[in-house]
């Protein structure tokens, strides 16, 4: 047996759907742990501007569930929210 062309194509943009899913939850984290590590407010707020918005693209794409989302920005706040 071998392979359709159609199940060829079907694996090549799984990849690429893959590695584009990979980086923007790659992305995502690193922005994530960098307002978490940030102890100055002023900073963790830019950073926390950029994370927000990042993780509203992630959850609107489906990379990342909705509500996973709203529990990553709540705890994002909370964090920020506590620095002086």
């Amino acid at each position: 047996m071998s392979a359709k062309g159609s199940e060829l194509k079907r694996v090549r943009q799984s990849r690429k759907a893959n590695l584009r899913n990979k980086s923007y939850k790659s992305k995502t984290n690193t922005l994530v742990k960098r307002v978490l590590d940030s102890s100055n407010k002023k900073d963790a707020e830019e950073i926390l501007k950029e994370a927000v918005k990042t993780i509203d693209q992630v959850a609107s794409k489906g990379i990342i569930h909705k509500n996973k989302a709203a529990n990553k920005k709540s705890r994002l706040f909370k964090h920020t929210n506590s620095l002086k």
